[in-house]
């Protein structure tokens, strides 16, 4: 099992090793008392909800369950009022937990209702998908959608454990899969040449536990140097800024991995000398790079960003892997941007 210990305004671990699922209750026990429950969603309940149970009341917790519908969707305020409302009515208080199993939708809900139900309680990320466990499941950012765009409204909620157990991705289906890769190679480009050579040399055939540890150390080095996203943790928005038009645009029929994939690539192509390289890399794990939407369409989907400030927005520049930086563009030239790297 490796360690990787965060450093935020809550301090805590991630756990990434094979069987962790079944300690849940343990590791649980080891931080906490009291009450649990646990979200997941139609997905995961029958794989893994029962072995999460098990666990939790082996170790002396009492547990309740819910569910929600699996997709982006769950990600709504409808969702979020129903769990508040839950949670009130089994008189859960501040010395109890939220336990999130699942992908990124089920740990930003999650999270979201633990940050705001009585002013914020504990919860715990048991990521299922390699998105997860690579990118959502860690640096606190917590959130649901808007029907103008996504992770509209949220709060910054550190868990208080983040287990990751890498057999859980031998169930998820191939296309999900190369999903969380597009943020594994994205993280690279970001961070490590060492870890994108490693990916570009194996493609999905890399070295799971060694992968996800090092792009937690990654995700852990940003977010603790950035909390709060005012400044280099914008880094990790590579891509995003064309990925959630593209997601709300094919209302995540393109799901957010292969979004960024192509976001990604047009970002690539538009500054990077090494562009045909980092193409390259996302197409040996068989993700998009192009899109068919025009770069009006992308840049006029872009108006609703977070990362927009007035007449500017801000974006993630590569100029080589390994090396990239922020930088604030005029609206009125995001168009000619996005054409360049389409």
């Amino acid at each position: 099992m490796n360690t990787v210990h965060v450093t935020a305004s809550r301090c805590y671990d991630v756990k990434i090793g094979r069987g962790l699922l079944d300690a849940l209750g343990q590791e649980l026990a080891a931080i906490a008392k009291g009450k649990v429950l646990i979200v997941t969603d139609e997905n995961v309940a029958p794989l893994y909800l029962a072995r999460a149970y098990q666990s939790l009341t082996k170790a002396g917790f009492c547990v309740a369950t819910t569910c929600v519908p699996a997709g982006e969707n769950s990600k709504d305020i409808k969702y979020y009022v129903n769990l508040l409302n839950l949670l009130a009515d089994k008189n859960f208080t501040r010395s109890d937990t939220l336990v999130a199993l699942g992908g990124g939708v089920v740990g930003d809900l999650t999270g979201f209702v633990a940050a705001t139900y009585l002013r914020g309680v504990r919860f715990v990320q048991v990521p299922t998908t390699l998105l997860a466990m690579v990118d959502s499941s860690v640096g606190g950012k917590t959130a649901v959608n808007l029907s103008s765009g996504k992770n509209q409204v949220g709060a910054f909620h550190q868990p208080s454990l983040v287990l990751c157990d890498p057999e859980l991705l031998d169930t998820l289906p191939e296309d999900v899969f190369k999903a969380g890769c597009a943020e594994v190679i994205k993280t690279a480009i970001l961070f490590d040449s060492v870890l994108f050579d490693h990916l570009y040399a194996n493609g999905l055939d890399f070295d799971r536990d060694r992968v996800i540890t090092r792009c937690v150390e990654c995700k852990r080095d940003i977010v603790c140097a950035d909390e709060f996203d005012n400044g280099q943790r914008q880094l990790l928005n590579l891509g995003h800024t064309i990925a959630h038009g593209i997601e709300k645009m094919t209302d995540f029929i393109i799901p957010h991995g292969m979004a960024v994939a192509i976001g990604c690539a047009i970002f690539a192509r538009a500054f990077a000398v090494d562009s045909e390289k980092i193409v390259e890399a996302f197409e040996k794990f068989g993700l998009p790079t192009r899109t068919e939407f025009s770069a009006e369409v992308l840049a006029n989907a872009a108006l609703s960003d977070k990362k927009r400030q007035g007449d500017t927005i801000t974006l993630v520049v590569v100029n080589m892997v390994g090396n990239c930086e922020l930088r604030a563009v005029k609206i009125s030239d995001l168009t000619n941007i996005i054409k360049a790297g389409l």
